[in-house]
């Protein structure tokens, strides 16, 4: 299985980006996916995920009502859209996906990374 992230780039504060996400080898419908990110001499963190036994959204606060977590299972891709975006959220952004775990919202851990994708935010 392999997941490949797309769409990070240079963007003004208070501007918007999509990020994709396209797995390959399998399918990411009714499994756990996400997005998580590391900001430059931070620790990675997780910033939005589904888990795999509901479909229920979890966000970090930092992001919550200006990031959006979806899926198309036609497409076999998940997004992240980023709306209203801040210097603070520049960092290199990771999908994630399991399809071994079960739970609610993130794990701790992941099956499937992506390669990550750098979103640059200027003030």
């Amino acid at each position: 299985v392999q997941l490949q992230a797309s769409g990070g780039g240079l963007v003004q504060a208070g501007g918007s980006l999509r990020l994709s996400c396209t797995a390959s080898g399998s399918t990411l419908d009714y499994h756990a996916i996400g997005w998580f990110r590391q900001a430059p001499g931070k620790g990675r963190e997780p910033v939005s995920c589904i888990g795999s036994i509901d479909d229920v959204p979890v966000y970090v606060d930092s992001v919550k009502g200006r990031f959006t977590i979806s899926r198309d299972i036609s497409k076999n891709t998940m997004y992240l859209h980023m709306n209203s975006l801040k210097p603070e959220d520049t960092a290199v952004y990771y999908c994630v996906a399991d399809w071994r775990r079960s739970g609610h919202g993130c794990y701790d851990a992941y099956d499937y990374w992506g390669q990550g994708t750098l979103v640059t935010v200027s003030s």
